[in-house]
């Protein structure tokens, strides 16, 4: 069964470090020509092949996930749809909670442990989220800001397939956040564990119709676009909020 969870579970990966992870694949729209890359940069020294991988990504979005999740947004229920994130916001609510107890955060491992106390009894398993009404917010952790937080370096700009853009340090990291989902807690045999993995995919992407469609207007190049976006909320996560500021790059061009 952990052979074949570990495969199923590579599909939410993204859905796992909400709050976190990124501008996911997700929020990519349909496929489009990338422009050709530029001189390879310190972080992005592998473009040709972050691009390659984004363009399929786009491609897989707008023949399946985009369509799906509008059909979910259309049919079902608000309240349902809100009642499903709430649910898959406290698991991983709970692996946020052991994330800030890892970077030695005891007043937000704290205020993290009641939420998820507070939304699991008070909030019927998480189906309600009582404790942002009762002012504990969430502060979402996944480990690549734990990896951060002591010290490794982010690496280079990696994009996934399907999973989308990370780097060589949250790449590492996604085996420890992929086993702390929420399919991590099912046991009952593959077909619920590919339901509920499925919904969570879906359900992630319903929530980013509105985000593809503003990255629509306003990106030129969405490559470019979504890679910055990436490494400066990352980098603004690792540090909570208050980043070093980054060194300029040298111009590869530029003359003496």
């Amino acid at each position: 069964m952990s052979t074949v969870r570990g495969a199923i579970t590579r599909g939410v990966a993204l859905a796992l470090m909400a709050g976190g992870l990124a501008l996911p694949v997700f929020a990519q729209d349909a496929a489009a020509s990338a422009p050709a890359p530029a001189a390879p940069s310190k972080k992005d020294p592998f473009e040709g092949f972050n691009r390659s991988v984004f363009s399929f990504n786009e491609a897989v979005d707008a023949a399946v996930l985009k369509p799906v999740a509008q059909t979910y947004r259309d049919v079902v229920p608000e309240f349902v749809r809100t009642t499903v994130d709430n649910v898959f916001g406290n698991v991983a609510d709970v692996w946020s909670t052991v994330n800030q107890l890892l970077q030695g955060k005891l007043e937000n491992t704290l205020r993290m442990g009641f939420r998820v106390a507070t939304n699991t009894v008070l909030g019927f398993g998480g189906m309600l989220d009582i404790a942002t009404e009762a002012g504990l917010d969430r502060q979402s952790e996944d480990f690549g800001q734990t990896l951060g937080r002591w010290g490794m370096p982010p690496g280079p700009y990696l994009v996934l397939p399907v999973l989308g853009p990370s780097t060589v340090r949250d790449t590492a990291a996604l085996a420890a956040d992929l086993q702390a989902g929420a399919t991590q807690y099912i046991d009952d045999g593959t077909g619920t564990l590919v339901g509920v993995t499925l919904l969570q995919i879906v359900s992630t992407r319903a929530g980013l119709l509105g985000a593809s469609k503003v990255l629509d207007d306003v990106a030129l190049d969405k490559y470019s676009f979504l890679r910055d976006a990436y490494l400066a909320r990352r980098k603004n996560q690792v540090y909570d909020g208050d980043p070093p500021p980054e060194p300029e790059e040298e111009d590869p061009e530029a003359k003496p």
